[in-house]
């Protein structure tokens, strides 16, 4: 069997970096050039199999580990990973292209995670009822499920791989993480800083690959639960397979974010945030906002206004130059799919206020750079409000009230993260109250909970009961335990009624 060079990165199993031997790879890019920067190994069935097996081995000893010693390890990894949080970006940048300012925000809100769990004895405390019944007490606690996995997107190689393993181990699992193919080099990063942190080997393994690693982990009957963050129609294949193998399932799928402006906002402020939140990271967020719905004509054209030069004077180029705004898309195809979204944009006869494909700049060569797009009278018939592009593309739609915009939200399958900018309080709280989303910002355009709260969104944004760190981690990582227990000093005799209270 053909095995995979040397010079290609592999997987991390059993504490340390192995080769791959499916003899399958798959090409990493530098999305900045366009050039092949190294290739991966895409493991088979029997790696998957051997990296469970080795998690299922370390699961027994690791999750007797009481919590406090679990938590010295994760402030370990803290530590390491603060000293080699620019590293950690550079590779980030390398692969995905975002801004090194962008990355670096990146590993910043992966590690609130990190810091969220090193809490965990107190996350784990249990309850107690003394007396539920006479001299019978009650006590309910949480354990850790056995082999957990990850499935993680390109966009956040970093961030969103700490949105899962930190809680997972910190409660007592083990764990298999299989990145994205497209940017592998950070996770492998951080298995390495945890074997120097001292995490037991097999506590946590990475194996790459595409789909056929996945399906692995998917049907493993020796995996417990699945986290997944990704598109809606993957997010659903994961949950209804997983689900139909007996796994515990959380699956983040796409979105569709609005950021409605009402006439009485801040329009300069509305503008900014439109800006960042469209732009940032080539629009390559779960939480970007990708539709702006003007209250109002008058509105309309004065976002449009302050808008149009902004876009056209995105400073765009690689993630490494100073000043840089906006990065390049991950790959061509990825290139492709959102260009031809533009081109889409315009065959169905919205406005193209700035057009992205026509941006040039000094030493693109034949990086996958695409500038800022803008479409005006949108309408929801349209693909480009439909469907999710994940790139630089921002359309905007024009209602007359705030009851339209609340609709356009809710009837939208999508129910990520929403925003409104206005300076009224009342409506902002209805606004709040009504909308069917699952993160709401008021003067916030990309309202991402912090670690200690959870994140995911509602309708086809998230398969699955739980969503993603904080409390709901932790709930979604353990199952309850309740015990009740007597000492009696004396036999009774038996009992044939229901127990009750009496």
């Amino acid at each position: 069997m053909q095995t995979i060079p040397l010079t290609a990165l592999g997987h991390f199993v059993g504490g340390k970096q192995t080769g791959g031997t499916s003899g399958r790879f798959g090409e990493v890019y530098d999305p900045a050039t366009g050039a092949i920067a190294r290739r991966v190994a895409f493991a088979d069935e029997g790696e998957v199999d051997a990296a469970v097996r080795t998690a299922r081995a370390a699961f027994g000893a690791w999750s007797e580990t009481p919590p406090l010693r679990r938590a010295t390890v994760l402030f370990r990894f803290r530590e390491l990973l603060l000293r080699d949080l620019d590293r950690i970006a550079g590779l980030i940048t390398a692969e995905h292209g975002k801004t090194i300012a962008d990355a670096r925000g990146e590993v910043q809100r992966g590690l609130e995670v990190v810091e969220f769990a090193c809490g965990i004895p107190h996350l784990l405390k249990g309850d107690v009822t003394e007396n539920v019944a006479r001299e019978v007490d009650s006590t309910a606690v949480r354990q850790p499920l056995g082999v957990c996995a990850g499935i993680t997107p390109f966009n956040f190689p970093a961030m969103v791989p700490m949105w899962m393993f930190p809680v997972a181990l910190a409660c007592g699992n083990t764990f298999v993480l299989k990145p994205s193919e497209k940017d592998p080099s950070p996770a492998l990063a951080l298995a390495e800083l945890f074997a120097q942190a001292g995490l037991p080997d097999g506590v946590f393994n990475v194996v790459n690959g595409d789909r056929v690693a996945v399906q692995a982990l998917l049907e493993h009957p020796g995996i417990a639960a699945i986290s997944f963050v990704g598109s809606t129609p993957i997010a659903e294949h994961v949950y209804r397979t997983g689900t139909n193998a007996g796994k515990r399932v959380q699956a983040l799928g796409g979105a569709k974010n609005h950021l409605v402006v009402m006439p009485d906002a801040d329009l300069d402020q509305a503008a900014d945030a439109l800006m960042g939140a469209a732009f940032g990271s080539a629009g390559e967020r779960c939480m970007a906002i990708s539709v702006a719905v003007a209250v109002g004509d008058a509105t309309a054209d004065a976002i449009v206004e302050r808008l149009r030069e902004r876009v056209r004077a995105l400073r765009v180029g690689p993630g490494t130059a100073p000043d840089v705004e906006m990065g390049p898309l991950v790959t061509g195809e990825h290139y492709s799919k959102v260009r031809s979204y533009v081109d889409l944009g315009v065959e169905e006869g919205a406005q193209l206020v700035v057009d992205g494909r026509s941006a040039r700049g000094e030493s693109w060569g034949d990086g996958f750079f695409l500038g800022g797009s803008v479409f005006d009278r949108v309408t929801p018939e349209m693909r480009i409000y439909h469907d999710e592009i994940f790139g630089p593309v921002l359309g905007i739609v024009r209602v007359d009230t705030v009851e339209e915009a609340l609709r356009l939200c809710n009837d939208h399958p999508f129910g990520n993260g929403v925003a409104i900018f206005t300076r009224d309080g009342g409506t902002a709280r209805t606004f709040a109250h009504r909308v069917q989303v699952g993160m709401v910002g008021i003067n916030v355009p990309i309202p991402v909970p912090m670690a200690f709260h959870s994140f995911g969104g509602w309708k086809r944004s998230l398969f699955g009961d739980h969503a993603i760190h904080g409390a709901e981690g932790v709930r979604f990582y353990t199952r309850l335990k309740t015990i009740t227990t007597r000492w009696p000093e004396t036999t009774t005799g038996p009992e044939f009624t229901f127990p009750t209270t009496k």
